[in-house]
């Protein structure tokens, strides 16, 4: 039971200007009286009964298992260790320390005389003040944090905070300007959000030179829009456009309007490099593009197309084969065929592919076709002959001369004449 009778209690973290609570328990209490003292063992609260005259202390509440009490507007000078005690023989106490968290002041960014030119090296210092226990201090360049930045911790003149400072040096460029370089404080009092201070970097460089242009591809007759874009600190001035290093020679379609260049109906004329230039106090820089204006489209004459063209002059010629085919196959035993008819058909394609054109592949198929039924034909043209051979009547048949063919001349050179001897001659 004498255990059970031990009071209780926790230490307490408060920032300074806060409220902090302290509370004492007992788990089984006879009838005992329990009391709060400070660190200077001054009586703050006996029982329900306030003993020390500090608007600041209040009663949260009391009973023979709890005295709880609160002490609001914190200061450092309140940190130390409280005594709860409770009255039984003999007395029992525990103990709760108090610790007190000061507040850092908003960090200060010192150091940047601006603006500075690229390539210099700048020294910038954060500090702050009035921390316990010392802050710490992080660096960062947009959004990125810089490590291993050094920094130092003095204690101020009433020994409990801390002066912390940190510099950071930077080699600082063209992509530095604009760019904002925080330092930021962290502390274990300042759970919301950390205390933080800007500095925007101001660098001077020469400016940087392009040209953009409103087409990649200028015919004749098109126009084309070329855009300087400068960037620079300080602004730069007015762009200078120039053309082969000359000034612009035709002032009437060549157009500076602002920091464009409008060219309007582009000719042959217009080709070279053009050259846009752009100044500040830090210097000059330019940039250059070569302008080559290609033909204007072709627009092709309405006209029939060469291969049906073709096609049509080369039917008559098939027909015209096949006709003479047809003639040869017709003609008596006597005929035989011209050898001048393939020349004919020769020149006849001769001329159609000269009235052709370019298309000569597709005439060399057609003569290729046309040869191949004329031998054709030739061959079927002696076989015909080899077959049908040809007779004539000697001065013994006389009589058959006027039968219109030479089949019906035998014939009735046989009738009339049944027992004549009949000599025949062939050839093939």
């Amino acid at each position: 039971g004498g255990q059970a009778q031990s009071p209780l209690t926790q230490n307490v973290t408060a920032v300074e200007g806060g409220t902090a609570m302290l509370t004492c328990r007992v788990d089984q209490n006879d009838n005992t009286s329990l009391q709060w003292s400070n660190p200077a063992q001054q009586t703050l609260y006996f029982d329900d009964k306030k003993a020390l005259r500090d608007n600041r202390i209040e009663l949260v509440r009391s009973s023979w298992h709890e005295l709880s009490i609160n002490i609001s507007d914190i200061s450092l000078s309140d940190e130390g260790q409280y005594t709860c005690s409770l009255f039984t023989m003999p007395v029992k106490t525990a103990k709760a320390f108090l610790t007190v968290l000061a507040v850092p002041q908003t960090p200060v960014i010192s150091g940047f005389k601006g603006p500075v030119n690229e390539g210099d090296a700048v020294e910038l210092t954060c500090t702050t003040t009035g921390s316990k226990p010392a802050a710490h201090l992080r660096w960062y360049k947009g959004d990125a944090e810089i490590h291993d930045v050094p920094l130092s911790q003095e204690p101020e003149l009433r020994g409990k905070t801390y002066t912390v400072r940190s510099t950071l040096r930077l080699q600082v460029d063209r992509s530095d300007d604009g760019v904002g370089v925080r330092c930021s404080v962290d502390h274990e009092s300042l759970r919301a959000a950390p205390h933080v201070a800007t500095q925007r970097l101001d660098i001077q460089y020469v400016p940087s030179v392009k040209i953009d242009l409103s087409r990649n591809f200028a015919r004749e007759g098109d126009e084309l829009r070329m855009e300087c874009r400068a960037t620079g600190n300080p602004e730069p001035e007015a762009v200078k456009w120039k053309k082969d290093g000359a000034e612009l020679p035709d002032p009437e379609r060549m157009v500076v309007d602002g920091n464009v260049l409008v060219i309007s109906a582009l000719n042959k004329t217009d080709n070279g490099t053009y050259h846009c230039e752009a100044a500040n106090t830090m210097g000059h820089n330019s940039a250059e593009y070569k302008l080559y204006v290609y033909d204007a489209p072709m627009a092709l004459p309405p006209s029939a197309s060469p291969l049906p063209s073709l096609a049509t002059r080369a039917i008559p010629v098939t027909i015209a084969a096949a006709a003479a085919a047809g003639t040869i196959a017709g003609s008596s035993a006597r005929a035989s065929p011209k050898p001048s008819a393939p020349t004919g058909r020769g020149q006849d394609l001769s001329a159609l592919a000269g009235q052709s054109g370019p298309d000569h592949a597709v005439i060399g198929g057609v003569v290729a076709v046309v040869v191949f039924i004329t031998l054709c034909l030739i061959i079927v043209l002696g076989r015909y002959l080899a077959r049908h051979k040809g007779t004539y009547l000697t001065n013994e048949a006389k009589g058959a001369e006027d039968a219109p063919d030479a089949d019906t001349a035998i014939i009735n050179a046989e009738g009339s004449q049944a027992n004549a001897e009949e000599k025949k001659e062939y050839f093939i």
